[in-house]
């Protein structure tokens, strides 16, 4: 599948920048789907905005997909609950081998303080989901490589770096993580060569783990929300239980939003309420200004995705439903959104309006932005956009 790949320089800050320079913060930079659903030998850049274009069944949806399961996977979860349908990620003409098997291969790399840092994974998928190799490297140099040597047994053979008395240390790990994540529980970190593994792994997980994958549902939305401990979920279901923690937290950061709202409704909006109910329930309203409130049932879907994008885009890790790496300072972390379809239901003007708010919010250093869009024509040129064109 080939790639193109057309970038404009970053949007002007609207604050000082952040301390550290977002350079020194863990991130994913590109994306590698050697062989995965649609994908075969795709490599994907990533700015700090990224618009993933192209036509329909080009890959967009399943290069997300690919991105969040690393994601999850550098977060520790287990491979049959990152992959409940692994037979679905192999590419279709893919032919077994003689014993039968089939998989996909998936990976990323990670800049940061230590620089670049790849990792590769394969994945069996037929006849048992297994990882049956993974390998993490850094200039060159291999720090950790694993591979499938007894099929019978549910553990890979792993090797890491040492530049010890020993240059590799051997240990088995189980089949069904990720073993770059299982490092600094195996690693002592005592010699050179240990500690450079620590690093890259640790650079990558923390990459790979502040990660929100979001599509609004607006159905969902339009319902008063239990109230909760008001952490969004990646529907959005619980909007209006988030906008009352957000707004009563942050009263500039509400007064951002509510100006972000009002851009892209119809209706003049002086402000977003939640108002507890009965029953342990929470709803939301716009308050027009002339004593009307209107409630999130009678808007369109269009400006409830906006409202709920423009939401995400204004929070954070404390607010989102996601599982950073809690031993790293907040300062030292990126949070990245993955939003599939980010203009589905967008009017012109919404579209104007949310990629502005979100180069906005990128160039800060504090978010980045990977995403799905059904017409970049508006987005090509624009500041602080990158847009990757991809081809069937």
């Amino acid at each position: 599948m080939a790639v193109s790949l057309a970038s404009t320089a970053s949007a002007q800050a609207a604050s000082a920048p952040p301390a550290p320079s977002p350079q020194d913060r863990p991130r994913v930079t590109r994306l590698r789907l050697s062989a995965f659903a649609r994908h075969r030998r795709t490599e994907i850049p990533l700015a700090p905005l990224t618009l993933l274009a192209g036509p329909s069944g080009c890959g967009k949806t399943s290069a997300l997909r690919a991105y969040e399961a690393l994601a999850r996977l550098g977060g520790g979860a287990r491979l049959d609950a990152v992959f409940p349908d692994p037979a679905a990620c192999v590419p279709e003409r893919a032919r077994p081998d003689a014993q039968r098997r089939r998989g996909f291969r998936i990976g990323c790399t990670v800049d940061g303080p230590g620089g670049p840092v790849r990792l590769d994974v394969a994945v069996q998928a037929e006849p048992e989901l297994r990882i049956v190799g993974e390998r993490l490297s850094a200039n060159g140099v291999v720090l950790l490589e694993t591979a499938l040597r007894d099929p019978g047994r549910r553990t890979v053979q792993a090797a890491w770096h040492t530049a010890g008395p020993a240059q590799v240390t051997r240990a088995p790990l189980p089949d069904d993580r990720l073993g770059t994540a299982l490092l600094p529980l195996r690693v002592a970190g005592t010699t050179d060569g240990q500690r450079r593994v620590l690093a890259a792994a640790e650079q990558t997980v923390v990459a790979l783990r502040s990660v929100f994958s979001c599509d609004p549902l607006p159905d969902r939305m339009r319902a008063p929300a239990p109230t909760g401990p008001g952490r969004l979920l990646g529907g959005c279901d619980n909007l209006a239980d988030v906008l009352g923690r957000t707004r009563s937290e942050c009263g500039r950061r509400h007064a951002q939003f509510v100006a972000a709202v009002r851009e892209g409704c119809a209706d003049p909006v002086e402000d977003v309420l939640a108002e507890p109910g009965a029953g342990g329930v929470t709803r939301a309203l716009l308050d027009r200004g002339d004593g009307v409130r209107t409630g999130l049932a009678r808007l369109g879907d269009g400006e409830l995705r906006y409202l709920a994008l423009a939401l995400v885009l204004f929070t954070g890790p404390g607010v989102l439903e996601v599982d950073p790496a809690g031993e790293v300072p907040a300062a030292l972390q990126t949070l990245t959104v993955l939003a599939d379809g980010l203009d589905r239901g967008l009017d012109a003007r919404q579209r104007a309006g949310l990629l502005a708010l979100a180069a906005r919010m990128c160039d800060r250093g504090h978010i980045r932005l990977v995403a799905s869009v059904a017409d970049a024509s508006r987005a090509a040129g624009a500041e602080g956009v990158t847009v990757v064109h991809l081809e069937p």
